[in-house]
């Protein structure tokens, strides 16, 4: 039985059929979602931080779910912040019980989003932190967002306040890409943030999925080691 604290954070991608989004601007939309989120009044001291700090003391665990039309409509009717990316829209909404998700959240679809990019995507702009994939896994572009979103926090958390409000100032530019083989295994023995999946789908618990690098946060963040989705901040 789960516990009765344990919380979730919602993620809804906007997926019409006639106009589906890249997946790359998907990804980056949802690391986005999730660092304004934590960046917003509502989640730092107002009716939504209860909620917040409940969910990252037990873990940070996230779930994509797919709308569109009289779907996405609805949505919006609900508590959250909805984040666009060029071709991506996407909504997060304050963490709610793993076994407690409001009606119109709780109907949409979660398994089957998959997403494609019509063309490779740009290069990183200057400034923004990049969000490394792991080339050898594969995972559907809902799993993959959900990914982005934990690595984005990670490097949140990881990043000490003068960095943070210099991130910001910016507008928190955030990228997403998939590494090579040489890039990843040089990123995942950096000591970079390291996302390590929980294994509740997909693909194997324990795996290593995504690194956070920014030039800030190569010089050290101020988190206890071992930091991360499913780690107690007591631990």
């Amino acid at each position: 039985m789960n516990a009765p604290d344990q919380r979730v954070l919602p993620l809804v991608v906007r997926i019409e059929r006639a106009a589906p989004p890249e997946r790359t601007d998907a990804l980056e939309a949802a690391a986005l979602a999730v660092l304004t989120l934590l960046n917003d009044e509502r989640a730092l001291s107002g009716e939504w931080a209860e909620s917040v700090s409940a969910w990252e003391t037990i873990g940070i665990r996230k779930v994509v779910r797919r709308a569109r039309g009289g779907e996405w409509r609805r949505v919006l009717d609900l508590p959250g912040i909805t984040v666009t990316v060029r071709t991506a829209e996407v909504r997060v909404h304050p963490p709610v019980p793993l076994d407690g998700w409001p009606k119109d959240l709780s109907r949409l679809q979660v398994s089957g989003t998959d997403l494609t990019d019509t063309a490779p995507p740009n290069p990183p702009e200057p400034g923004a932190a990049v969000l490394w994939m792991n080339p050898s896994l594969e995972m559907s572009a809902g799993k993959a967002m959900a990914q982005a979103g934990h690595a984005a926090q990670l490097a949140w958390w990881g990043t000490d306040e003068p960095a943070r409000e210099a991130w910001r100032a910016d507008g928190l530019p955030v990228a997403v890409r998939t590494a090579g083989p040489r890039r990843w295994s040089a990123l995942a023995g950096s000591g970079l943030p390291v996302v390590r999946d929980a294994g509740y789908t997909e693909i194997e618990p324990g795996s290593r999925t995504v690194v956070a690098d920014a030039p800030w946060l190569r010089a050290g963040g101020h988190r206890p080691a071992g930091w991360g989705p499913l780690r107690s901040p007591t631990a």
